[in-house]
This record gives C-alpha cells, structure tokens and sequence, in this order.
C-alpha cells in the first residue's frame, strides 16, 4: 500500500499505469473522474483549483478524488496546512493509461469524458473514424505503428497548450 491506504499502482517503466482491478474499473466509470484524470495529468492541483478550473462544487471533487486514490489512479503528492486544515495536492499516478481489456462502462465513461472535451477545446480537433480491412498481421503492424507514435512523441515545453490523444483500434466481431 502506498501513501494512506492507496493500493500500490502497477506502472511499467514509461510510466504508463495499466488498468485491470475492478476498483479501477469503477472509479473510470464516472465522466467526472476521467475529467479529473485529464486535468491531473501534467500538474498536480487542490481541490480548490480543481473545482474553479473544472466548474464543479469542491465537495464533488473531493468525493470523486477519494475515489479515485482509493484505486490509485491519483497520489498526493504534498500536504501543506491552511487555515487549521490539511490542503493535499494530487496527481495522476501514471503519465498515460493503458486499458488492456476494456470494459463497457468504463469505456462509455472514457468516451463520454472525451466527447465533453471536445465541446469545450478552443481549437481545431481531428474527430475521424475509418473501418479497414486488414490481415491479422496488418493489424498488429498498425496497432504497433499507432502506439510507437503516441508512446514515441516528446512534449514541448510547460508553457505549451495541453493535447488530447486518444487511440482506439479494435476488430468488429465477426458474423
């Protein structure tokens, strides 16, 4: 167990943290949870700063972040007292997520927090969806060149805007 009580997460060494107990499962079943994932991926926060920048009441945000350190997908990193309390600042455990084997609800979630996202980008996004008809090995050579380019691509600078990046890549079951 890591710091009070949160389960020990299991990240590989790119700092990718994979997803397969169920109280992770279920703490991504939630849009507010994978919006907190996003907003905690590159700087730690308050819940304060959390609920300002999200548009949510603190009390949710608390709740929500309990839940989410409860299944160690965010740690404190630091503790400082304010006016006779306790301020904790969180982080995302893992750099990026891996979900070896989706579940729906934690996909309907995932899917729903990113479609909020893109309601509220500021800029110019690539929503696209193409079905191919591919060997087995040209699937796997796909799926192995589309996750070299989003494991492989170096981050500019701090004060650079912050990019989405989802990739999904899957086969329709067959008749």
């Amino acid at each position: 167990m890591t710091e009070q009580g949160a389960p020990e997460p299991h990240l590989d060494g790119d700092g990718v943290l994979d997803i397969s107990t169920p109280e992770q499962f279920a703490a991504l079943a939630h849009p507010l949870r994978q919006r907190l994932l996003f907003a905690l991926t590159h700087e730690a926060s308050t819940i304060s700063r959390l609920a300002v920048r999200l548009r949510v009441a603190k009390g949710s945000v608390a709740h929500h972040l309990k839940v989410l350190h409860a299944a160690g997908l965010v740690h404190i990193t630091d503790t400082r007292q304010v006016r006779g309390g306790t301020e904790h600042r969180y982080r995302r455990t893992g750099r990026r997520l891996r979900v070896a084997e989706p579940q729906p609800a934690g996909t309907a979630a995932l899917l729903g927090a990113v479609a909020q996202e893109l309601d509220r980008s500021p800029a110019e996004h690539l929503l696209g969806l193409r079905h191919l008809r591919l060997s087995d090995d040209r699937a796997r050579q796909l799926r192995d060149a589309l996750t070299e380019l989003l494991d492989g691509t170096e981050e500019d600078g701090a004060d650079q805007p912050v990019h989405g990046v989802m990739v999904v890549m899957y086969e329709h079951t067959r008749p």
